[in-house]
């Protein structure tokens, strides 16, 4: 059996990567020289913890500052994708907007729960990306959830409601466990577990990616991307760390095996999400903008040499 694999992007060996064939687009899209496209540049993958009045934690936020950094996003002209979308280079955005990956990690209550009537919380995470996806219908409300074993506080609607709602669901380990402190075996049964209970709570759904908890690779690195305990086989399309820049373009040179997130969090630690935003937006070069086609891949042509040759006969240099 097998929960989950990392060949749905299509191999690297495929003439035309599944992530960008056929995919429907506008009867005309933008220059990409007018909108200064640059589909080889930066994507800032931000990690959040909980979002809650009453921070402890260095990662935690409160609702204010989060709604805070959605606006700037927004007023910025970032758009959210999922990191299982990054991965696969599936970033249809619009024409001058750039991708950022909103993710999530330990599945608390302070991201999603829900009132008696079955409502949202209006102050979680998700609470609060809702209503701002509903004021400003150009930032379409997703994110991704690197959840747990009995996640939010064991409430059963939880992951059913995020794969309903268009939210990626992916794996942080049974027990939130430290892996470089476990064996191989111990390693393979955590993320097995973590998916048989992530699948089992929402059938169908598919588990791309998974977060390091503590950002600790175990001892054998290629465990934290695939392997297999007790019959089922795992292998996750991406890894992501914890810090501590943005992420290199899905169309460059990323590792898979590592993929780096910008902390956000109560106190600006180093090199965190206010850090980075500022940098990108005083460099606009520097940051992926969307030619507005996902069926090309745009950037100056002084940037060829870092497209990753699988991408070439999708890349349109100006």
């Amino acid at each position: 059996m097998i929960f989950a694999t990392g060949t749905a992007c299509g191999a690297a060996a495929d003439p035309v990567p599944a992530a960008i064939e056929k995919v429907p687009v506008a009867t005309s899209t933008p220059d990409p020289i007018a909108v200064r496209a640059n589909e080889l540049g930066l994507v800032p993958i931000l990690m959040y913890h909980q979002v809650t009045p009453s921070p402890v934690g260095e990662y935690d936020q409160t609702p204010e500052k989060f709604r805070a950094e959605l606006e700037r996003l927004y007023r910025e002209n970032y758009r959210p994708v999922t990191a299982g979308d990054y991965i696969c280079g599936h970033i249809d955005i619009p024409a001058g907007t750039h991708p950022v990956v909103l993710t999530f990690d330990d599945s608390t209550i302070t991201q999603l729960r829900f009132t008696e009537d079955a409502e949202v919380f209006p102050d979680t995470a998700i609470g609060i990306l809702e209503e701002f996806g509903a004021r400003n219908p150009d930032f379409r409300p997703t994110a991704t959830f690197y959840v747990n074993n009995e996640p939010f506080a064991g409430d059963r609607r939880a992951l059913p409601w995020l794969a309903a709602h268009g939210y990626e669901i992916g794996a942080h380990t049974a027990s939130h466990a430290n892996l470089g402190r476990l064996d191989s075996i111990g390693v393979q049964r955590e993320l097995v577990e973590n998916l048989r209970a992530i699948v089992t709570a929402a059938p169908g759904n598919r588990v791309r990616t998974m977060a390091l908890p503590l950002g600790i690779f175990p001892a054998d690195r290629v465990l934290a991307t695939a392997g297999s305990w007790d019959g089922t086989n795992y292998a996750f399309e991406a890894v992501l760390l914890v810090g501590a820049e943005p992420a290199p373009s899905p169309f460059g040179q990323v590792d898979p095996a590592g993929v780096p997130r910008i902390r956000s969090g109560k106190r600006e630690v180093d090199f965190a999400s206010a850090y980075w935003l500022d940098r990108l937006d005083r460099h606009p070069d520097q940051r992926y903008t969307s030619d507005g086609n996902p069926n090309k891949i745009s950037a100056p042509k002084l940037l060829a040499d870092e497209l990753n040759p699988r991408w070439r006969g999708q890349f349109n240099p100006y």
